[in-house]
Parts: structure tokens; sequence; C-alpha cells
């Protein structure tokens, strides 16, 4: 029987979660397999993934069709939709919670896009989420935007897991970091139990090296004379997220050598893992495993979406590679700043931010409509 790779890579201290979620998974067995025997540990979901699941796909005609007899509001059927799902993705991944003391097991749901701005109304979905799902296994994924993070403080004050998305600059990470600490403290302060409360910070890759990678073309495009500064732009091409990851992880390391950390620790907190997010290789040119064999390490989650499960399974070189090349990776991120390349990293950052809410909104709002058009269909005449 031939290795599955996925199961080596446990033993450097990093959990394979999966990106992708629907009711079709479920109910076939698939995901209870993927599970028990494949090292899926944990699921993250987003309102894309939904849209995928959920539009055309008559498997939730039933359900939709018995929230119009009640009378429901387009938003309370879809929910309905989604929260059933998680709660069962809950359930299958609820011995995994209880085998690795609540390390892993955990399925991710991400308040609406639409309220990525706005603090008060993500505190508030993000308490409703984790109230109406009622499962100790749910994360909640708040976006690591300026408003989401009070929120993700409060949120884990609260006691709810939280798992904080859409993050692309090593900055944004250790504002997530602190962020989750704040909640913590503010915990402890209130004579709170903090040892059973996880967060995963999602720290997003190929999209990075998409971005920068056109910004590249497009320069060489015009045409470069000389030879070495070519050079320069093709030893950029498709490195960067990786280097960026790298350095993140330095940065965690960092954050928990802190004193402030040890005295959450010695409560009994558990850290923030990083969460490799975006792992599916975009260019076709490159290894479609790199966002994975590059960043195996310790205390890490790789959430991988299902065709580059099943390519890491079969052709994965593993081994501990997250603090390797560490030095170059500063070298290369101190490199865009050559005038010959003139990236400006902190700019291409922003954009992507911008760009994944939308990304995320988008779908959602398409969702939507096509769940409009089913319950008209669906509606008694």
């Amino acid at each position: 029987m031939a290795t599955n790779h996925l199961l080596e890579i446990n033993q450097y201290g990093q959990s394979i979660w999966m990106d992708n979620l629907s009711r079709d998974m479920i109910q076939s067995g698939e995901l209870k397999e993927l599970v028990e025997n494949q090292g899926i540990s944990g699921i993250t979901s987003n309102p894309a993934i939904f849209e995928k699941a959920i539009a055309g796909n008559v498997i939730y005609d039933a359900d939709i069709e018995a929230g119009v007899r009640a009378g429901s509001p387009i938003d309370k059927i879809y929910e309905s939709l989604v929260f059933a799902d998680i709660r069962n993705a809950c359930d299958i991944l609820r011995p995994v919670y209880e085998a690795s003391n609540r390390l892993d097991g955990y399925v991710s749901i991400e308040v609406p896009p639409t309220i990525a701005h706005d603090t008060e109304a993500t505190i508030a979905e993000a308490r409703r989420y984790f109230q109406e799902i009622d499962r100790e296994n749910l994360m909640i994924k708040i976006p690591g935007t300026e408003p989401g993070l009070p929120a993700v403080e409060q949120a884990i004050a609260d006691g709810i897991n939280v798992n904080i998305t859409l993050l692309f600059s090593v900055e944004s990470y250790v504002n997530t970091a602190w962020a989750y600490m704040r909640g913590l403290e503010k915990r402890v302060a209130e004579g709170k139990d903090i040892s059973k409360i996880a967060s995963v910070a999602s720290f997003f890759l190929s999209r990075i090296d998409s971005n920068i990678d056109a910004k590249i073309d497009a320069k060489l495009k015009k045409g470069v004379d000389d030879i070495a500064v070519e050079a320069k732009l093709l030893a950029v091409k498709g490195k960067v997220a990786i280097a960026n990851a790298k350095i993140a992880y330095q940065e965690y390391k960092k954050i928990i050598e802190s004193e402030r950390w040890k005295a959450l620790a010695a409560k009994g907190a558990k850290v923030q893992r990083l969460l490799w997010a975006s792992t599916s290789t975009k260019d076709p040119g490159y290894r479609d495993v790199m966002y994975i064999e590059e960043l195996i390490g310790h205390d890490t989650v790789n959430t991988v979406p299902p065709a580059t499960i099943k390519a890491c399974a079969d052709h994965c070189k593993v081994g501990d590679r997250l603090e390797t090349n560490v030095k170059e990776a500063y070298t290369l991120i101190e490199n865009l700043k050559d005038p010959d390349i003139n990236i400006n990293l902190d700019a291409v950052m922003d954009e992507l931010l911008v760009e994944g809410i939308d990304k995320f909104i988008q779908p959602f709002q398409s969702l939507m409509n096509s769940l409009e058009d089913k319950i008209k269909v669906l509606s008694p005449v």
C-alpha cells in the first residue's frame, strides 16, 4: 500500500486541517474516513466554500423547503443549512478534539464577511454563532482587520475559540497574537479559566506570490536591459510567501518566550498556532505542494484544499523545514526594496486584505442570490 505522506507530518508538530466542507462529504462518510484514516484533524470553511457546496446542490433542497414552509427569512435559511453542516462536522471531529486535549478537532466558520469592518457587529455575531451552533470544538473566524482585532480580544475574553483569518503581513500576525493575549488577560482578571480556549492565526500564502509574481512579470514584459536586474527579479518570483511565513514564525517564537506569555501559559493558556492558509499552488510552474513542504514545523497548522491533500499524500517530501534558510528569508524580503525590484510589500499586503474580504463578500452574496432563486422555485404557489 502506498505511503500517505500526510501522516508523517504530524511527527514534526504540525497538524493538517482541510479547507473544505460540504453535506455530501459528511453524509457519504468521506469526512469521517479523512479524519480517522487520512490524518485530517480539523476543518476550515469560508463563504466561498459554502457557495460551492450549496449552490445548485439538491442535497439541501429539503431543508430549504422546510425553511420556506416555516416562513423563515433567507438569512435564517442560509444559517440553518450551514450551522447543521458545521455541527455535524464538529461531531465527527469530536474524538480528535478529546484525544488531542483540545489541540485539534476544530471546525471553523466565518462571521458574515459584510461586517469585516464593524467591531460590535462582529462581536455580536461571534457570540451568537458560538451559542447557537453549541459545540465546544467550534472556532469562529474573524478577519484580522483593524476593527476585527478588538472583536478577537473580546471573543477570547468570552471564552470563544477564534481563528483570525486573512493575515498577510508579519505585522498583522503580531498584532493578532497580542489581541489573543489581551483577551486571555482580560479573562484571567475576571477569575475565569483560560485552559480550554484555542486560537489559530491564519497566515495566507499563495495569494502573496500571485500578486508579487504578476508585478514582476509586468516589469519583465516591459523589458529589462541588464541581465543582472533580470536575475534579481526572477530570484524573487514564487519565494516571497514562504519567506514571509518563516519570518512570522520567528516572531511567534519571540512571543512565546516573552514574560507576558509565560505568565498566561502558567495559568494553562494554549499557544495561538500559526495556520498556513491559501496553500494551493496557483502557478502550474511551481511544485504543487510547496506551501506544505517548505513550512512543516512545530506548533503550526496547515489547512489544505482537497486536491492538494491528495497531492501531498502522494508525493510530499516531509521534513522539518520551517526554520531552514531563515537568514535568506530576511534577505529576500529586504531585497524587495532594491530599486531594481522596487516592490512595496506593505502596499501589497494592504491590497491583499481588501481583495481578500471582497473574495469572501462576492461568494456570500452570490450564495444568497442562488438561495433566493431556489426559494422561489421551492415556494408553494
